[in-house]
């Protein structure tokens, strides 16, 4: 049995991480922290929570003490702000406790990439180390780190798309657009004006158009697959929803290709993943059916003859954009079967 700990449970994504792990049948959840809810019971926090049998009641929020929380745990999930998850994952780490950071902290090869986005990097030293937790990509790394950079939820949609049709090398690596759309809870339980209610109902927006903070970390994993320098335009819109996201996305084909072909590439990629799906011709995903699910959703249309290639990509950005995808390498790290506690059965309404 693996002893599991949550920073950060007061959140979308950690209060998701509870219950996955909660329903997980290789852990146990020793600790949940929360320095907003210090001492609050995670169902004093979440009323929903009351009365099940996994006692949601007797979770208390602790102080995020590294030391005190390495007695007791064999993994840390970090669903913290930017920044404050870099002062955390060291202290861990040094106490032989496996980190997934949920944040962008741990993401990126380069530290001036990062520092040009978020802020100066505390533990550079660690950016080597840690593996990018795009679970279907870097099984392999993934099974040998101690330490995930969980990723963006934009970039997963985006990145499992395309790397496998770059690494065929049959698309162009100019001129690639990707106009995503997402639920507001990407935007975090915390207040703020973009995500009021009366903002966001009945409207819909882009935002961040040319500096969205996704679009480095899209580029730099994408780059590594090309061997080419890849700068994607990238366009996120705001959806007047609470959970769910789409990308789609352009690109060109750099010879003539079939529908065929890339469904072959895909199926070659994909076709034994249990988390994603591409689905059949002239069929296209829709965010009901991924909401709830750890699963991407694929579906794409080729125009032959242009060789304009469109490919629809869609997760629940509270799962496979985060909570679900960090279980999944959790379970990659230890050496479990990587559907556990994540293949629950959904329905689109």
């Amino acid at each position: 049995m693996i002893n599991v700990g949550i920073a950060g449970a007061s959140g979308y994504t950690g209060v998701e991480l509870v219950k996955l792990i909660s329903n997980h049948p290789g852990t146990k959840l020793c600790s949940i922290t929360s320095n907003s809810y210090k001492d609050k019971t995670l169902t004093q926090i979440f009323p929903s929570m009351r009365g099940f049998q996994r006692g949601f009641e007797n979770l208390t929020c602790e102080k995020l003490d590294a030391d005190a929380l390495s007695k007791k745990i064999d993994v840390i999930f970090l669903a913290l702000p930017h920044k404050v998850s870099m002062e955390y994952a060291p202290q861990f780490l040094d106490r032989g406790i496996k980190v997934v950071d949920l944040s962008a902290d741990y993401r990126f090869k380069n530290a001036s990439t990062y520092e040009a986005v978020y802020q100066n990097h505390s533990s550079k030293h660690l950016l080597e180390k840690s593996v990018y937790g795009l679970s279907e990509i870097y099984r392999e790394q993934i099974k040998g780190t101690t330490l995930v950079g969980n990723p963006g939820c934009y970039p997963t949609t985006i990145l499992l798309a395309l790397i496998p049709l770059l690494k065929e090398g049959l698309i162009k690596t100019e001129g690639i657009i990707s106009d995503s759309k997402s639920g507001v809870s990407g935007a975090g339980r915390a207040t703020s004006l973009t995500s009021h209610f009366c903002e966001v109902n009945e409207s819909f927006n882009a935002y961040k158009i040319g500096n969205h903070r996704h679009t480095p970390e899209i580029n730099e994993i994408l780059t590594a697959h090309s061997q080419k320098k890849i700068d994607i335009t990238f366009v996120p819109h705001l959806l007047p929803l609470t959970r769910g996201m789409l990308s789609t996305i352009y690109v060109q084909a750099i010879l003539p290709v079939s529908e065929k072909e890339i469904r072959q590439v895909y199926e070659s990629w994909y076709g034994k993943e249990f988390f994603i799906r591409v689905l059949d011709k002239g069929m296209y995903p829709a965010i009901s059916h991924v909401r709830g699910t750890n699963c991407c959703d694929i579906g794409f249309h080729v125009n032959e003859e242009t060789g304009q290639i469109i490919i629809i990509s869609i997760i629940d950005n509270l799962l496979k954009g985060a909570a679900g995808q960090a279980v999944q390498n959790m379970n990659i790290m230890f050496g479990l079967e990587e559907k556990d506690g994540l293949d629950a059965i959904m329905t689109p309404i």
